[in-house]
């Protein structure tokens, strides 16, 4: 863990976070600045900071985001109407905070291209 990142306060306990989803390898809660209806991020329990630091090994995990994504999707009710799936990486890609996370947006219709 990192001590002064503010997702892994929340994986730890340190920072309140809402909560929807977890596991033993991934955690779900809202965005505080959400960007539609639905906005949850979906993040590792480890510390990564970006996807720049992706490694073979994890691979699997990143699945685990995804799998995660789509449970929070079918629990949120926007699994039939459809949600977008967004990962940030860098500055220019619009990262704001350094440790992966998959956007989860939905409850209205997105627009494309996106920003």
């Amino acid at each position: 863990m990192a001590q002064d990142c503010i997702f892994c306060g929340i994986v730890e306990g340190r920072v309140p976070g809402a909560i929807v989803w977890e596991d033993d390898e991934v955690i779900a809660f809202r965005d505080i600045s959400p960007r539609a209806p639905t906005h949850v991020l979906v993040i590792p329990r480890r510390h990564i900071a970006s996807v720049n630091d992706l490694e073979a090994k994890d691979a699997g995990l990143v699945g685990r985001l995804f799998l995660a994504a789509k449970v929070v999707a079918r629990e949120e009710g926007i699994a039939e109407s459809g949600y977008r799936l967004v990962m940030n990486a860098g500055p220019d890609g619009g990262q704001t905070v350094d440790h992966i996370h998959l956007h989860v947006l939905g409850g209205r219709s997105m627009t494309w291209p996106p920003g």
